[in-house]
């Protein structure tokens, strides 16, 4: 019943208009009034004056005629940069950009998917329990819409957020928790060539803090990085300020508390050893999630995809999602894999027979849910 040339036509609608983080609201815009059109309640809450975007998250909800109660259907609105100006191209039966920018499949995919879906539930008047659909801002740097939607305007406690990379059939049951970490050395400045020896270099501090520092893959479950080394200026300065950004994430809650505290140690070993300071910020950006391989909406999602004949898989990921934040305020919820391949650069694309899938899972799970 999906309609292919609709759905296709609809992503590359989307892909084209520009929204980039914080600037999502022309997006917005279009997605309420689409949704008004469908018979949905919407409501823009006031993430964005939160998060610094220009419009807040988008919520709709349609109400059901049947029991069961309602589900949630959610992607993020937002891309990462270079995204404007957007010129989608078709090949070999997968959309790309023109090689200029990124495309926006990531998330642009899932909204279109979505989108379908429930168009074709409201013109064939199909049975539904209520569908409440959550479009967020700012997934992109750190989850920001999410972490502040306003989830009293959500009545489900049951979500299905479509944004994975990989084939369609895996559905991602674990994410990890970030901290992130913002240090700031201080040091003391001095002329370079005429009196080295009165300054304390903050970059030569933050330099022996990084190569004490275990990084990258920590074991399994456990990943740590530095993103930003910041500071410093003319060569014949000894430099008094550095500012280091970083982050570590893991499965394991103990796990992700000693990498952390590892980092930490390790900068204040490096200021102390060169008489210097430092002050360090620690930033929990969202929390672990774990949902259980018989919980409902993993039932319900392998479900699905059986019924499209199409074999799933249970994984967990090393990057953070709109599920996390759902699954830390009390909606349980999976992140599933909807085709997105080399996201967040020039050569990301997405094949039309995903896209497709993708649309054809959110309407079984409607159905399952009638």
């Amino acid at each position: 019943m999906i309609n292919e040339k609709r759905l296709l036509d609809s992503f590359l609608r989307y892909v084209q208009i520009d929204s980039p983080t914080t600037f999502e609201k022309e997006l917005a815009q279009e997605l309420k009034k689409e949704l008004e059109e469908l018979g949905f309640s919407t409501r823009i809450d006031d993430a964005g004056e939160k998060s610094g975007s220009n419009t807040g998250n988008l919520i709709g909800c349609l109400k059901g005629g049947s029991e069961g109660g309602s589900i949630i259907f959610s992607a993020h609105m937002d891309t990462v940069s270079p995204g404007r100006g957007v010129k989608p191209q078709i090949r070999d039966g997968a959309v790309y950009s023109d090689g200029t920018t990124i495309l926006g499949g990531d998330d642009k995919a899932g909204i279109a998917a979505i989108m379908e879906a429930i168009r074709v539930v409201v013109e064939n008047d199909l049975p539904h329990s209520g569908i409440e659909v959550v479009f967020t801002i700012f997934e992109e740097g750190g989850l920001k819409g999410s972490a502040n939607l306003d989830y009293s305007l959500l009545s489900s406690r049951k979500a299905f957020v479509l944004d994975s990379g990989g084939n369609p059939g895996r559905i991602i049951t674990r994410g990890p928790a970030q901290n992130k970490i913002t240090a700031v050395f201080k040091g003391k400045e001095a002329h370079a060539g005429v009196a080295p020896e009165n300054g304390i270099s903050a970059i030569q501090m933050a330099a022996d803090a990084i190569a004490s520092m275990k990084l990258l893959r920590i074991d399994e479950e456990t990943t740590a990085n530095i993103g930003s080394i910041e500071g410093g200026g003319a060569t014949n300065i000894v430099p008094g300020h550095v500012t280091i950004q970083a982050e570590a994430r893991s499965l394991n809650e103990e796990k992700l508390i000693e990498q952390t505290r590892h980092m930490t140690y390790s900068m204040e070993a490096a200021a102390k050893k060169y008489g210097g300071s430092v002050d360090i910020i620690v930033e929990r950006a969202y929390g672990a999630f774990r949902i259980s391989d018989e919980s409902s909406v993993v039932r319900a999602v392998e479900k699905a995809f059986h019924n499209l004949e199409i074999t799933t898989e249970l994984v967990g990921s090393g990057g953070g999602s709109d599920t996390n934040n759902f699954n830390s305020n009390g909606i349980e919820a999976v992140n599933i894999a909807i085709g997105e391949r080399n996201a967040h650069a020039l050569e990301e694309h997405i094949f039309i027979e995903d896209i497709k899938t993708s649309a054809k899972l959110v309407f079984e799970l409607i159905k399952l849910h009638s």
